[in-house]
């Protein structure tokens, strides 16, 4: 197993390296970037903000033809810099480092990611590991809840169904499953908010933040009612629509299980149903859902957080990224990718380890990655 952990971690830098090649070449395509946005920002503040970042720049406009015609193909590039000193774009770009190629600019960021050094936010007057820090706790909060409650719904719902296949209630929650794997988590999040959050209805729950403003003075059970309280809907939200995948694959687990001769032998012995489903069947039929759980939690921290961060004003990873990629604050959107993508790799890993937990026949040491 050793060997095979090696390899595995070693594997994960040519994969980092090859998705974060791939995100950086498609972003230099994209219409828009930083210059665009700072452009627009100048325009709507004023000269104060032009004036300071002029006298940011050491280089002096020059009245050489050659010079200006250079400098206002550099303005030509940028929607909106018409009428704008080229001399000041070009102080722009070599504030964000845009003056650079961009196989420059990619190695340069590699080689400070190698360290941990993830840059500086362009907009945000922060460096990007500390907003990764500041928001994570929000987004764990919500993975880590969500796949919890998912987990210990799904489990017994699952069992319960193929025990019980074809039967009235396999039926009914068949069709609560569908309905709830057919609708997208964000719609319930909106229904939510609708009926329980001051929409048309009831007005019991918070309509954002993770905490209330008074928080830090509240006593300590006050503070952690409180955190439940702003986290339920969110967390509602997430649930409903990710345990229907969950149990009709612990459902099928079991059914297959339940099948197999060793079943059928232990029930020839005598054994009561229930040591003979919780026995013998259990561990072979939760290999796959047990060890799942951190690749689990991984999307639904990847792709259901964020949607309802965004609905919630919820001020995590996910919206922190959103934000980042409207805003074309390359540095936090190719940090949060590089998090996000570094610790889906990590968790591949645990939940390998965790097969092995969970039923130690399993040998990766004979297989190849």
């Amino acid at each position: 197993m050793l060997s095979y952990i090696i390899r595995r971690l070693l594997l994960i830098v040519p994969t980092l390296f090859g998705i974060m090649i791939i995100n950086f070449a498609v972003v230099q395509v994209v219409p828009g970037g930083p210059v665009e946005q700072l452009i627009a920002r100048i325009q709507g503040i004023g000269t104060e903000t032009t004036a300071r970042i002029s006298g940011a720049g050491e280089s002096e406009t020059t009245g050489a033809p050659q010079q200006r015609l250079e400098a206002s193909e550099v303005t030509s590039k940028y929607r909106g810099a018409q009428g704008l000193d080229p001399e000041f774009i070009k102080q722009i770009e070599k504030l964000y480092g845009l003056d650079k190629p961009a196989y420059v600019r990619f190695f340069d960021m590699v080689r400070r990611y190698i360290v941990f050094d993830l840059g500086d936010s362009f907009f945000r007057d922060r460096s990007v590991i500390d907003l990764v820090l500041d928001k994570m706790p929000v987004s764990i909060s919500l993975g880590l809840w969500t796949t919890l409650l998912v987990y210990l719904i799904s489990i017994p719902l699952g069992i319960r169904k193929a025990v019980r296949d074809g039967s009235a209630f396999d039926v009914w929650t068949s069709g609560v499953v569908i309905v709830g794997n057919a609708i997208p988590g964000f719609l319930f999040a909106i229904l939510l908010i609708v009926l329980f959050a001051g929409g048309s209805f009831l007005d019991l729950f918070p309509l954002s933040g993770l905490v209330s403003e008074n928080w830090e003075e509240l006593s300590w059970p006050a503070r952690i009612t409180d955190y439940f309280w702003h986290i339920t809907l969110p967390i509602l939200s997430l649930v409903i629509g990710g345990f229907a995948t969950l149990t009709m694959l612990t459902k099928n687990s079991f059914l297959e299980e339940i099948n197999k001769h060793y079943v059928l032998t232990a029930r020839a012995k005598g054994l009561t149903e229930r040591r003979v489903l919780y026995g013998h069947v259990f561990r072979n039929a939760m290999l796959i859902v047990i060890a799942g759980f951190p690749g689990a939690f991984v999307g639904i921290l990847f792709t259901g957080a964020l949607l309802t961060e965004i609905i919630f004003s919820l001020d995590g990873l996910g919206l922190l990224g959103f934000e980042a990629a409207l805003g074309r604050d390359y540095p936090v959107m190719f940090g949060t990718l590089y998090f996000f993508t570094l610790l889906g790799l990590i968790m591949n890993l645990v939940g390998d380890m965790a097969y092995v937990m969970v039923d130690p026949r399993i040998d990766f040491e004979s297989r190849e990655v």
